[in-house]
């Protein structure tokens, strides 16, 4: 019987695929469509939320439920069947996970100049994949990052470290997935955040539980479609409402200009000052009141006490009683607790006390001035060194993790796993060039209709979103004039996104579309890194490690055992609201740095390279980047019961810690196999085998 060719295929496969999710973008946008001309007619809007949340987890689970599957090379590797194109397209959606989606525009928004540090290292990482990792991988023909170390290395203490670090990386990056899962869920469904984790997570599982990578590579494709849409349609929107130009990327210069122009006129605006000096009177407050902890404690419970007191004796109203009480409660405990609790509150005020609320210049590059005095010049310095070293992270990290570089195993050859890296460059960047243009635009919303507006005439989304989380979002009327300033308002990045089409005032089937945009770019990222994980423990742990003649189903069971488990703990830490998206997001790229990309980087391109170097250098590398993330973080700083200050080197901010851990990691991982016994013969043959012209890789 003649073969038939592994090209003619993928062929026939590709243009198959081209008619179904062809077909599936002219559903989605008629079903937009649809619900916009029933909100017109009515339509509740708590109904469009139901029914974008139900509509595409159905749609996920229906996929899922096609795609299931108990054959081993299906559930982790899809088969290799996935073309270039598609592949790139799961990829895509498989990075723009909530922090992206959520957090991009957010950061910008803040950060101004400095949030393109994450679009420089993103974008940059993908290229280090294309060219240092993901045609080795491929030709390797494993399923797991841990299972190319093990082999590559030798010996299962190689491959047990590599699990431990895939899972410290996948378990950090999905804790923060499953929090925006939450936070996209309540907004549409009106649940509480923490009912919003758990049904949100449904549809997390369906997908990876029942499929595996089968089943999540045609979702992420399909939730690829709906976010890509909702991230361009609202900045478009806004784009022609601001400037009449349908291209936002073109109308990006035009826009700064103007709100370089107002930021100048609120950074002079009396009302603004007064608000300033408010919060630093409230700053000075707090330090008066760290310089003796104890006696400013006991100071405040008796005045609390008093107050209670005499609201009972004057047969106050109910409500402010309450109110009373639940201020003298909310007290902290010990004096631990209220020097923490006091010192991040001033920092709070600090930052508030600047002008534009804390906010830096938008078009400012660095803060300080290199040509300033030595204040300005150390502050121009280190803010230049932590965008360095955020790039740096960020690359590396990208290059470095396990959910990533196993997209890449699923395609029918070496070749087509390059092209796969440049498809999901060019999907990534349809968004990133997008993002840029999408903070500044809120930004002109916010400093030109928001500000400036009565209290009492406020937008309903803004009381809407302060009571999903007032972390989030909040105002308060410091200088007493009745008008909101700039820094009376406290945004959080990850609702920047989300509150977008509420801020230009577009239909609420818009709102919708975001939402559910955000959710599949939760969803698909959650459903990646939970492969991963169980992956790791099923195929690496169970099967490589203690019991080589499991049979394939027992271990795709095994592995859908070990999902439900891992989602269930993580959605229990999300709900607890650990941190904010973006910052466990970068955690997990400095861990997956300093653990995966000196190890893989070495075992690919450095024969020499053993065992002991390899788990030296993991261990090394997150040891580092660990010991500075908790000592430099106020938050893990509290958690880890550490008194005092944050502790910084060279101003190096903790989301930057891989820093410090990458060169850790390659100086431990060279160190020590030059001290110990040469690889095996076998090992260094992989090596050799994975840059030769053709051929499978030796076993």
């Amino acid at each position: 019987m003649a073969q038939q060719d592994p090209s003619s295929s993928t062929s026939v496969l590709q243009r198959k695929l081209h008619r179904i999710y062809g077909g599936f973008t002219v559903g989605f946008v008629a079903f937009v469509l649809g619900l916009a001309v029933l909100e017109r007619m009515g339509l509740p809007k708590s109904w469009i939320g139901f029914i974008f949340l139900l509509t595409t987890v159905l749609l996920y689970a229906g996929i899922g439920v096609l795609c299931r599957t108990t054959d081993a090379d299906q559930y982790y590797v899809a088969g290799r069947q996935v073309p270039a194109f598609y592949n790139g397209m799961a990829a895509g959606a498989d990075w723009m996970s909530a922090a992206t989606f959520l957090g991009m525009a957010g950061t910008l928004y803040l950060s101004g100049y400095g949030g393109l540090a994450f679009v420089v290292g993103w974008t940059g990482g993908f290229c280090l994949v294309a060219l240092l990792l993901a045609p080795y991988l491929r030709k390797f023909g494993r399923y797991t990052v841990p299972d190319f170390l093990g082999e590559r290395y030798g010996g299962n203490a190689v491959r047990l470290v590599g699990v431990t670090a895939a899972i410290l990386v996948s378990f950090i990056y999905v804790v923060a997935q499953i929090y925006g899962i939450g936070l996209i869920t309540t907004r549409l469904s009106g649940l509480t955040f923490e009912i919003g984790v758990f049904v949100g997570l449904g549809g997390v599982l369906v997908c990876s539980f029942l499929g595996g990578m089968r089943a999540v590579t045609w979702t992420q494709v399909a939730q690829y479609i709906i976010l890509i849409l909702a991230y361009v349609v609202p900045v478009v929107w806004l784009s022609i409402k601001q400037t009449g130009a349908p291209v936002p990327q073109l109308a990006y210069g035009y826009q700064l200009q103007s709100v370089s122009q107002r930021e100048r006129e609120l950074m002079n605006d009396p009302r603004e000052l007064v608000v300033m000096q408010n919060f630093a009177k409230q700053a000075e407050d707090y330090r008066e009141k760290l310089l003796d902890v104890n006696t400013a404690l006991a100071r405040e419970r008796l005045a609390a006490t008093r107050q209670v007191a005499a609201l009972k004796a004057e047969d106050a109203p109910l409500a402010e009683i309450q109110h009373a009480e639940k201020r003298r409660a909310a007290l902290p405990r010990t004096p631990a607790d209220a020097e923490e609790q006091w010192r991040r509150a001033q920092a709070q005020a600090e930052q508030r006390s600047k002008p534009l609320g804390g906010m830096p210049p938008h078009a400012q590059q660095f803060a300080g001035d290199p040509e300033g005095n030595a204040q300005q010049r150390q502050a121009f310095g280190e803010s230049r060194r932590n965008f360095l070293a955020l790039v740096f992270c960020l690359v590396v990290g990208t290059a470095g993790l396990p959910h990533i570089l196993v997209r890449y195993f699923t395609t029918p050859s070496v070749a087509e796993a390059r092209r796969s890296v440049g498809w999901s460059l060019f999907f990534i960047c349809l968004l990133y060039f997008t993002a840029p243009a999408l903070a500044v635009m809120v930004k002109y919303e916010i400093f030109n209709n928001l500000v400036g507006t009565p209290f009492d005439q406020l937008p309903a989304w803004i009381s809407q979103w302060a009571r999903v989380d007032s972390s989030l979002l909040s105002v308060t009327d410091v200088n007493k004039d009745g008008l909101l300033q700039l820094g009376e308002m406290r945004i959080g990045g990850d609702i920047i996104m989300l509150a977008t089409p509420e801020m230009a005032g577009l239909p609420y089937v818009v709102s919708g579309m975001v939402a559910a945009g955000g959710l599949a770019a939760a969803l698909s990222t959650a459903d990646g890194l939970l492969l991963t994980i169980s992956g790791a423990l099923s195929h690496d742990v169970y099967y490589r490690t203690l019991n080589p003649r499991a049979s394939a189903s027992r271990r795709v069971t095994l592995s859908k055992a070990l999902l439900l488990l891992t989602a269930l703990a993580a959605a229990a830490i999300a709900a607890q609201k650990p941190a904010d998206i973006l910052f466990l997001v970068t955690a997990a790229f400095s861990f997956a740095g300093s653990a995966f990309f000196p190890v893989l980087v070495l075992g690919i391109f450095w024969k020499r390279a053993n065992g002991p170097g390899a788990i030296a250098g993991m261990l090394c590398g997150l040891s580092v980047t660990a010991y500075y993330m908790v000592t430099a973080h106020p938050w893990l700083r509290s958690a880890f019961k550490l008194a005092g200050p944050p502790e910084l080197w060279w101003g190096i901010q903790p989301l930057s810690a891989g820093v410090f851990g990458v060169p850790a990691a390659f100086a431990a991982c060279i160190t020590v196999s030059l001290l110990t016994r040469a690889p095996a013969q076998e090992h260094q043959d992989l090596v050799e085998a994975l840059h030769a012209p053709a051929g499978p890789v030796p076993r």
